[in-house]
């Protein structure tokens, strides 16, 4: 009997190939950044993450999602998160390439180029899978937070720079290396941790300083089987910040009860809870009444961490894109050959560039904080970076799979990569402060030091090279320095990132990734992509976006 139909015209998964070496935007930015970097271990991370393999076990991880068991078998209480072992093999690979607390410790910080090494991996494993990177992300932002206690910081800092991972319930003496999360919002108050009401009791003092005991809740605790979070609780002093083990010095389990688990959009592979706490142990870090400055400080970490986690998922968006239509044939040519394609994917290629050029520089920031100049920047830049970049994520995200049509929106094969990207990219935009909260944090930012003559020290090299950047910045100084009301705040961070990403891409990219930028995003109005000017030069820049 004859086949009833031949499978032909479909396209070949993209695996099998190295993310970092076909990412030339992602190796421009890092010559531009941090010129003397050796590259070699991301060639090796990009190769490990575009394998056939890891791309399995991305999938295993999400769609075999993490279970609560709140008790054995016996009836004893556990509060523990059962996780598939494609999960853990990819926590071992992320932390194996260093990307938690790794660029604290004293070899990496000694290259002088700690946090755009790790910036660089983080984005090329978050195009693998993004999910597992919330507790890596959440280690690498409260490493250094444990610096105000010293001596939790003796103990715990080599394993939290240790490139092991080891999962499960263990005392922390025992584990080769360890994770860390955070627990900061309630019910009641959201974004507003001021309104937390979880209380905290001095119950003594012991090796580790001050011990409480904190009775209340977590609305969103993130990754609850991480070793030890940082959590906000009111004490007699005010609002403080707390260490909080799994474990207990003595051995024994904290109690921690996990009421439930959250049914997320996307971040299918990570578990997010609800937490009780009852009696439980903790130890204050740094002052009482301090813990707002503290969560502010970890939050900057791991904003940077939102802007470099959608840089990376638009890249493998694009990518997908890319893969796609230079193999799926329409109306007797290739889709990538249409003229109107070309428009769309040359226009997704030039804001995945642009992101990945502003998420290094500002990863740039933080490893020279020592510099006035480059501190201003990481404060100011951090609000606008996780402001812009996310919120064009999930613009780019389902323009991307709507470059490959129904295969697109299918949750299986080649193409469910782009369905599970889509759903990831709000993440990064809401979690640790949404749209609004990142527009007045910027606002505070503009209070704290001159940044105006910062920002026109960093657009300086850009000057004369496009006419309407140029007419951008003439109006930065002014709505810099106090001529921006908080309605205007989102306006502000846009132009300001729209300004910085020209002014990298007109250093880092070819002039006609560089004009075209300009032209669609600063000469005339972009709210929809595909919309180049017909002058573009559309094949240069979709050459240099392809991803093998």
């Amino acid at each position: 009997m004859a086949a009833t139909h031949e499978v032909f015209n479909q396209v070949q998964p993209l695996t099998g190939v190295n993310l970092f070496e076909g990412n030339r935007a992602l190796q421009d930015a890092l010559k531009f950044n941090a010129p003397s970097l050796n590259t070699a271990p991301l060639a090796e991370l990009g190769r490990l993450a575009g394998s056939a393999e890891m791309q399995q076990h991305a999938r295993l991880a999400n769609a075999h999602t993490p279970e609560l068991h709140t008790h054995d078998r016996f009836g004893h209480r556990i509060d523990e998160v059962e996780f598939h072992p494609s999960y853990h093999a990819l926590m071992s690979a992320a932390t194996q390439a260093g990307l938690h607390g790794t660029p604290y410790a004293p070899d990496e910080q000694a290259s002088g180029h700690a946090h755009v090494k790790r910036g660089a991996a983080f984005m090329l494993f978050t195009e693998l899978e993004p999910a597992i990177l919330c507790p890596v992300s959440m280690t690498y932002a409260v490493t250094p937070a444990l610096r105000d206690n010293p001596a939790i910081h003796r103990d715990w800092a080599p394993k939290l720079t240790s490139r092991a991972y080891a999962p499960g319930v263990q005392p922390w003496r025992e584990k080769p290396g360890v994770t860390m999360g955070m627990g900061m919002t309630e019910k009641q108050g959201g974004s507003d941790v001021r309104a937390n009401t979880t209380q905290a009791v001095l119950d003594g003092e012991d090796g580790w300083g001050r011990r409480y005991r904190l009775t209340g809740h977590k609305w969103f605790f993130s990754a609850p089987m991480c070793d030890a979070f940082l959590v906000l609780a009111q004490s007699a002093g005010g609002l403080s910040c707390f260490f909080l083990p799994r474990v207990l010095p003595d051995g024994t389990r904290n109690v921690l009860r996990i009421q439930r688990l959250k049914d997320k959009l996307g971040n299918k592979a990570n578990a997010s809870a609800e937490v009780e706490f009852d009696g439980t142990t903790a130890w204050l870090v740094g002052e009482e009444g301090r813990g707002v400055p503290q969560i502010l400080a970890m939050g900057t970490m791991t904003r940077l961490d939102c802007a470099l986690g959608t840089s990376g998922l638009m890249r493998q968006a694009v990518s997908q894109a890319l893969h796609h239509t230079a193999q799926r044939s329409a109306f007797g040519k290739l889709l990538i050959d249409q003229p109107l394609m070309k428009n769309v994917l040359a226009d997704l290629a030039l804001e995945s560039e642009a992101a990945t050029a502003l998420a290094l520089r500002l990863a740039r920031a933080f490893d020279r904080a020592a510099d006035e100049h480059e501190r201003l920047l990481a404060r100011v830049l951090t609000p606008i970076a996780k402001f812009w970049i996310c919120k064009r994520g999930a613009a780019l995200a389902q323009e991307a799979m709507e470059c490959l049509g129904g295969n697109g929106y299918v949750e299986e094969g080649g193409e469910g990569v782009l369905a599970r990207i889509y759903r990831e990219m709000p993440v990064n935009s809401i979690w640790e402060g949404a749209g609004n909260i990142m527009a007045l944090d910027l606002l505070r930012a503009l209070r704290k030091g001159d940044v105006a003559a910062a920002l026109a020290r960093e657009l300086a090299p850009a000057r004369g090279q496009h006419a309407a950047l140029d007419r951008l910045v003439d109006t930065l100084p002014a709505r810099v320095d106090g001529g921006t009301d908080e309605a205007g705040a989102r306006t502000l961070a846009r132009d300001v990132a729209l300004a910085v990403q020209a002014a990298l891409l007109a250093q880092t990219a070819p002039a006609a990734v560089a004009g075209a930028f300009c032209e669609s995003r600063l000469r005339q109005p972009h709210d929809v992509f595909g919309t180049l000017p017909g002058t573009t030069d559309f094949d240069t820049i979709i050459r240099r976006a392809m991803p093998a």
